[in-house]
């Protein structure tokens, strides 16, 4: 393990990933990289670069994706693997994870997240404040779950779906890939074609 971490996007998300960085106390010193260039700090931690800048901190430093958007979160996640980067996995140290739980690298678990035994979690994804994913869950890679949302057990969510604020689905689901499910809505049945889905029960618009 490296003890310096980089952080590409130093707003929102990658702020409450810094957040996290930092109270897991593993790295000696944290960086950001922005492409916005009126950035000079963020959370007290310096910006020293914009993305184009990655590949010349790849031998010293972990790099991790503080990208809350799903598609360019992956894109860059993509390429620093192709490039050998080293990418962690990060986790509040709030969180609850239970037995048998898997996690990829680049994914970050919030603060007062559950992520109970058997799940299956795949890399970069986004489990933000307060979820709870229960037991023998499978979310595939690039997936993000919003703050408050709930997945009752052996629920399935494809590559790069989200899952909006206060969300529900119920035990047994499965969601296809790239899906958007919004806020507040229930999920009572499979969803096997992409699209937005909102409301009680959820329906595609």
């Amino acid at each position: 393990m490296k003890n310096k971490l980089l952080i590409i996007g130093a707003s929102g998300h990658g702020k409450v990933v810094a957040d996290i960085a930092i109270k897991m106390n593993k790295w000696q010193s944290i960086s950001f990289l922005d492409d916005d260039k009126s950035f000079k700090s963020s959370m007290g931690l310096k910006v020293i670069g914009t993305s184009e800048d990655v590949f010349a901190h790849i031998d010293e430093y972990e790099i991790f994706v503080g990208i809350g958007n799903n598609t360019t979160r992956q894109k860059i996640h993509e390429i620093l693997e192709t490039f050998g980067a080293s990418i962690p996995v990060l986790i509040h140290p709030n969180a609850v994870i239970g037995n048998q739980v898997e996690i990829g690298n680049g994914t970050a678990v919030m603060a007062g997240t559950v992520v109970n035994c058997c799940t299956k979690i795949g890399k970069s994804c986004i489990i933000n404040t307060g979820s709870t994913i229960d037991h023998d869950n499978c979310i595939e890679d690039f997936v993000h779950i919003s703050p408050g949302a709930h997945l009752a057990g052996t629920v399935k969510v494809g590559q790069g779906s989200w899952l909006g604020i206060g969300s529900i689905v119920s035990n047994n689901i499965t969601i296809t890939n790239g899906c958007k499910v919004g806020a507040g809505s229930v999920v009572v049945k499979d969803i096997n074609e992409t699209g937005i889905y909102i409301g009680v029960p959820a329906r595609r618009v």
